[in-house]
Order: C-alpha cells, then sequence, then structure tokens
C-alpha cells in the first residue's frame, strides 16, 4: 500500500512496466517500419488501470511517435482492477494481474490471459487464476514465455504460474513467501512489490518494499529457488518498489518509494549480486510535502535515468555516466496531472508516455536524445484511472 495522508490500506490505489530497458532496443526496427526520415512511426501502448469492472478498463491505443498523439483503438473489460499488464513475446497472449484480496472467496489476487486478435488488437479472456497472495500489483514473463511471475504486495510473497501452449495459466506451480518489516509505518510487513528477470533470463529479482530487500532466485522446473543471500538491502525505510535494467551495461535502477530516492546499482551477471554505487533524492532542495516514488525507467539509448514523484508530481530526470553508473540530476518535469503511477518511452526513445491515476489522463512528451529534456507535446488523453503503459511494435495491419 502506498497511501497520500488520507487514505488507508484498504483502500490501496497505487503501483508498473515490465520495462522496456533491454528489449527496447530489439523492438526498435520493427515500431519504426514504416516511418519516416526523421525516424518516427508509430507503437502500440496498451494500458491497466483501476477503472470499473463493469466497463473497459484495458484500453490499446497507437501511438504516433512523430507528433506524441494517441488513437484509441480497442477496449476490454479486464475484471476487477487489471492494474499491471505485460505481453509475450510473439504478441500473442496480454496477461494481467487483478489487484484484490479476495479470489472467488479465497485471500488471493487475480491474474487473467487474454488472446490478443492479430487483425485487431483487441482481447478476449482465456482463463483466470489465483495470483499465490493477495493485492498482485506486478507481472512478467521468463525469457521462453513459460512462466508468468507475480509480486503480492498484500502478503508479501512471489509466484510463478506455469503457461500452457494456448496461452492460458496453469495454477502457482510456486509461492515464496518473503518475511520481516522495516521501520516506516507502512512497512509493517513484507510487500512484495515487483519480480523480474534478469536481461539474460538466468536470474530473477523481487524488490520487496516492506522489508527494503531485493531478494534474487533462479527458476527451475517451475519452482522459484531464493539465493542464500539477499541480492541487494536498501537503507532501512527506503521502501524499494521497481528495478529496471540497463538496455546494454552491467546496471540496474531502484527507485524507492518512502524515501523518494533512486539507487544507482552495479549488476554482477554470473552471480546475480546487486552492489550501490549512487543514491540520489528524486525531489528538489527544500520541497517538505508528501511524495511518494513510483516508477523507473531507463531510456532506450542508454543516457538517462527517470523517476515518478506522486506529490510533488513530477519526472526527475538523470543523465548517466554509462562508465560509472553515477547519476546527475538534468531537471524535475512538472506534469499537468495527478500521481504519476507509470509512465514508459517508446521504444526509439522519442517519447515519454506519463499515466496520472488521479487525474484520468495519459499525456506525452518529446525526449531529447542530446540532452535527456522533455517537452510537452500537447496531446492529453482521458480515461479512468490508468496505472499501467506497455508499449510494443505496431503490429495490427492497416
Amino acid at each position: 500500500m502506498h497511501p497520500t495522508p488520507t487514505t488507508t490500506f484498504s483502500r490501496r490505489r497505487f503501483l508498473y512496466t515490465i520495462g522496456l530497458g533491454a528489449a527496447g532496443t530489439l523492438l526498435l526496427p520493427a515500431c519504426l517500419r514504416g516511418g519516416s526520415a526523421s525516424g518516427a512511426g508509430s507503437c502500440l501502448v496498451y494500458v491497466g488501470s483501476y477503472g470499473p469492472a463493469e466497463q473497459d478498463n484495458i484500453w490499446l491505443y497507437r501511438l504516433d511517435t512523430a507528433t506524441g498523439g494517441l488513437t484509441r483503438v480497442a477496449g476490454a473489460r479486464g475484471g476487477a482492477a487489471p492494474s499491471y499488464l505485460t505481453v509475450d513475446a510473439r504478441r500473442r497472449f496480454l496477461y494481467a494481474v487483478n489487484e484484490v484480496d479476495n479470489y472467488q472467496g479465497t485471500p488471493n489476487g487475480g491474474v487473467s490471459a487474454f488472446a490478443i486478435n492479430p487483425q485487431s488488437g483487441g482481447l478476449t479472456l482465456l482463463n483466470q487464476q489465483a495470483s499465490g497472495g493477495t493485492i498482485p500489483c506486478f507481472i512478467s514473463l521468463d525469457a521462453p514465455g513459460r512462466h508468468a511471475l507475480v509480486a503480492n504486495y498484500g502478503n508479501g510473497t512471489v509466484a510463478a504460474l506455469p503457461l500452457a501452449p494456448d496461452g492460458t495459466l496453469q495454477p502457482a506451480s510456486s509461492v515464496d513467501q518473503h518475511t520481516g518489516r522495516g521501520p516506516h509505518k507502512n512497512q509493517a510487513n513484507a510487500r512484495a512489490h515487483c519480480i523480474l528477470p534478469d536481461p539474460a533470463g538466468r536470474y530473477f529479482f523481487a524488490v520487496d518494499l516492506g522489508t527494503d530487500t531485493v531478494y534474487g532466485y533462479t527458476l527451475e522446473q517451475g519452482r522459484l529457488q531464493r539465493q542464500a543471500t539477499p541480492a541487494f538491502q536498501a537503507k532501512p525505510g527506503a521502501g524499494p518498489r521497481i528495478l529496471r535494467f540497463h538496455p546494454s551495461r552491467p546496471l540496474a535502477f531502484l527507485i524507492n518509494e518512502l524515501d523518494s530516492t533512486l539507487t544507482s546499482l552495479a549488476y554482477d551477471a554470473r552471480q546475480g549480486t546487486l552492489r550501490e554505487i549512487q543514491t540520489v533524492p528524486c525531489l528538489p532542495a527544500g520541497f517538505s510535502g508528501w511524495n511518494a516514488c513510483a516508477d523507473v525507467q531507463v531510456s532506450p539509448n542508454g543516457r538517462f535515468v527517470l523517476g515518478s514523484n506522486r506529490g510533488h508530481n513530477s519526472l526527475a530526470v538523470f543523465a548517466l555516466d554509462e562508465g560509472s553508473g553515477r547519476l546527475a540530476l538534468v531537471e524535475h518535469v512538472m506534469l499537468p496531472g495527478k500521481t504519476p503511477r507509470s509512465f514508459t518511452f517508446d521504444p526509439s526513445g522519442r517519447v515519454v508516455l506519463v499515466a496520472h491515476q488521479q487525474s484520468d489522463t495519459i499525456v506525452t512528451y518529446f525526449a531529447d536524445a542530446r540532452t535527456g529534456r522533455l517537452t510537452p507535446t500537447g496531446t492529453s488523453v482521458p480515461l479512468p484511472a490508468p496505472v499501467c503503459l506497455q508499449v510494443y511494435p505496431d503490429f495490427l495491419p492497416r
């Protein structure tokens, strides 16, 4: 739970993309096919939300990277709170967590599988399974696309769910319970917030906001095997939330929700361990209001790292020294809406999209590939409580 000063745990309404990270470079040619000489083209954007279950609450948009414009293509009913999404590598199936604490009368959240229509991009529900814990808030896939990995924020578990060849979800084959707590009032127990593979697909990392810990795993025959020693231990009370890897360097970046900081990490891919290089504030000096960081993204060219602030309602843009892994502030971009829960780059790095959960809008910015600075495109589209943005190549026929 990431409450504002006036909310409680039972009203949890805050969450992130599987990041484009390493995938962004691989997606670039397909995303830009048919693009102009300026390097612009179109991409598809799936949006997860807290929209009402009786209405469309997963949407598909087409992004024009030349203008930053967004055009709605399709919508689907994703069940209760389909807040976080991911799509398989062949873009045949979409998976969403259902961020609830009671799934079919059991103390679980849900996970939903959908088939993607290759002509329209529309979604057809295939099946659902229990998430292996309460209030799931993050989902990713292993490299072969054989397992969905879910972080359950409510009770601090992570789970692996096998995927059948037809895309359907099987019951969880492995659930691991985190234990412990931190010094902050929002750290009364373990709070798993993120689980994702490293770029090589060898190790998996679960970020736990409640215990200030990043746990390392391997996945062996459908079983999550936790490493004997945590991959990284954050500062007590930091509240680590989301981890992203650099697209080409052995670096990773951890956004810390509770103390509003960003940590740069050196990644040892052989051992599956992370070492702190630097931790920087995401807020400007002198800001004293409430804030909780939410998402972190690395630009596809690897030169910039961005973090989002809920409360200050801004994006903090940092330049990255790729040799040392150190960060230097470029600017704070004040946003036109509230609660920037999720944001992401298109695979070319030309456009940044921001979802305002409490203002019910998505806005876009042009990103300068040389300086990292952001410029508004003027695009703002309304939709209920957007919380996750996933950008993919435009695979739909025109």
